[in-house]
């Protein structure tokens, strides 16, 4: 599976995942960058992006702990969220990193794990993450980025497997199997949007709202740009999901 920006990684074989590469789900091709970075761009998977709206951002690179972004999520109870992937091939280490929302539906049982994620504060939100917590399937680093469809958390955080192959294109030599850095989860798909929800129209209601106090004036996908994991409110949940019904703005 793919991610974008600044965490990204991908998916691999798609079965019960419960373990490392052997018996977990498919990997999703998702942006993943250097450890501590969760960029993907032209040639990674991280959302080097050039779109409108997702401009490179300082991206606290935290140690193990919580983050103050992860505290405050827990303490707005933030149970939405919203992923990043690459629907376009882009080769990482000679591995392509392409995942769309297409790819996870072709999964057996729809599912994919959502690994090669490589920032501590993406990697804290998918910690937070709890089981059927929904959250938006982001295409990102693409012509056209934007919301493609709806996914649904189906496994708690759980060791990335990829931290630990050398052949991986998000191998981190500096984490053991005794105390593993990165983390990822299981998804599987729910639902196409009723219409593509892109980036600039997000935008447009984005730039409004920090004027009117409208729902998405804060949405991390302006101020988190570069995370490829964000947390959504149940305001601006509410609100995307409003927008399928209305004709693009």
């Amino acid at each position: 599976m793919q991610s974008c920006l600044f965490c990204l990684g991908r998916f691999h074989n798609l079965l019960p995942c419960s373990g490392y590469r052997e018996t977990m789900p498919r990997s999703r091709k998702r942006l993943a960058g250097p450890a501590g970075q969760d960029k993907k761009g032209p040639a990674g998977k991280r959302m080097k992006t050039k779109n409108p709206g997702e401009a490179s951002t300082r991206v606290e690179n935290s140690s193990p702990q919580k983050t103050s972004a992860l505290k405050e999520c827990e303490k707005n109870l933030s149970r939405y969220w919203l992923m990043k992937s690459e629907p376009e091939s882009r080769l990482e280490k000679g591995v392509d990193v392409k995942f769309s929302i297409e790819d996870l539906k072709a999964q057996p049982k729809q599912t994919a794990c959502w690994d090669g994620v490589r920032n501590y504060q993406a990697r804290n939100f998918l910690r937070a993450m709890k089981l059927e917590e929904e959250a938006f399937f982001y295409h990102s680093n693409c012509k056209e980025p934007g919301i493609a469809g709806l996914v649904k958390i189906v496994k708690e955080a759980y060791p990335d497997h990829t931290q630990f192959e050398k052949s991986n294109p998000y191998y981190d030599p500096s984490s053991k199997r005794d105390n593993p850095k990165w983390s990822m989860v299981d998804v599987q798909f729910v639902r196409m949007m009723k219409r593509f929800i892109p980036l600039a129209e997000l935008k447009t209601h984005h730039q409004a709202h920090k004027a009117t106090g409208g729902p998405l004036k804060n949405m991390a996908l302006f101020t988190l740009q570069r995370l490829s994991v964000q947390p959504l409110t149940q305001e601006e949940f509410d609100f995307i999901l409003s927008l399928e019904e209305k004709e693009s703005s």
